[in-house]
């Protein structure tokens, strides 16, 4: 006898960031008021796009099933060389931006070397780099706050069509990422070495090459992230950056992107996931929860994304081996 329960926990299990996003908003709207307000909204889409991008990175990464804890130490050495060169040498924003994102590379090749050629485990790797540059970048800023100029924080606040700046660049990554993800041929590798990677080695895909794309690009948008965050905070300081990879990872996991690679998307689902991130610390602050239990909550999130991944992938497993069963 044919049976509703299943196509429904089916299609609950495969929105479950949506169920989220909107059962969270509904939650916080009726605990109070000005979390519903414009301004709140806005400023929750802008503070959510430097997370967001660094969350499109770590989704790459992600797919191909590895992960890179190293993301936060790389924006804050990204950044701090870039405001270093310009305070020492003046040069301009854009070509602060390119050294910043040349450094971002930098972190991604050191990553993917040590993943592809040296078969090191990607967990150990990245939280190897993650120290290394957070020392780094102490080093390099004595420990003190790196202000930037006018000319950077201005592109923080600028608009374009009344639409903030950083939620125009989020906005640009996720839409370049997705057409990689859904239209390239590196799409389709990326997500075939996360299914299973020995397959795609036998179909004759670069398996090396593609995972090395993917840590590269990580490491790119952690620091274009980082930028995007100067531009709205104007300085840099010691900390800058920090429990931003659990952030980018619980975003990414949210939005529906497996730990165990080759299920995800950037649209909608980790758009989703940075916009509930930042939606719950907004709705914290409207509701003037304790600002001591923020850390708790933070580590809530992560452990949130990572059962509901577990559920979900366990649960459509099961009911992929019975719909097999009754076909056969």
């Amino acid at each position: 006898m044919y049976s509703l329960k299943q196509p429904i926990l089916t299609a609950a299990l495969r929105n479950v960031p949506i169920l989220l996003f909107i059962g969270t908003f509904v939650v916080f709207g009726m605990l109070s008021p000005r979390f519903l307000e414009v301004q709140s909204l806005e400023n929750i889409a802008k503070q959510a796009s430097y997370i967001g991008i660094i969350a499109v990175g770590m989704t790459f990464v992600l797919l191909t099933g590895g992960i890179d804890l190293s993301v936060g130490s790389n924006m804050y050495v990204s950044a701090v060389t870039a405001g270093l060169l310009m305070q020492r040498f003046s040069i301009s924003p854009v070509l602060a931006l390119v050294i910043c994102l040349a450094v971002g590379l930098a972190f991604g090749l050191v990553n993917a070397f040590a993943v592809t050629r040296l078969h090191i485990i990607p967990f150990v790797v990245t939280l190897a780099t993650q120290f290394a540059g957070r020392g780094l970048g102490w080093m390099l800023s004595k420990s003190r706050a790196v202000a930037f100029p006018q000319s950077v924080t201005g592109l923080g606040a600028a608009e374009l069509f009344g639409i903030p700046g950083p939620i125009l660049i989020f906005a640009a990554v996720v839409l370049v990422a997705w057409i990689v993800l859904t239209r390239t041929t590196l799409g389709r590798q990326i997500y075939a070495v996360g299914h299973e990677i020995e397959a795609a080695h036998k179909a004759g895909i670069n398996t090396r090459r593609v995972q090395a794309t993917a840590y590269c690009l990580c490491g790119v948008l952690a620091a274009l992230g980082g930028f995007v965050s100067v531009a709205q905070l104007g300085n840099v300081n010691s900390g800058f950056g920090e429990m931003v990879e659990f952030q980018a990872i619980a975003a990414a996991v949210l939005g529906g992107t497996s730990l165990f690679g080759g299920i995800g998307n950037v649209f909608p689902g980790t758009v989703l996931g940075a916009l509930l991130i930042q939606m719950v610390w907004a709705g914290l602050v409207a509701t003037r929860t304790d600002l001591y239990l923020q850390p708790l909550i933070a580590a809530a999130i992560v452990f949130l994304a990572v059962l509901l991944d577990s559920i979900r992938n366990t649960v459509l497993a099961k009911m992929g081996r019975h719909n097999i069963r009754i076909e056969e």
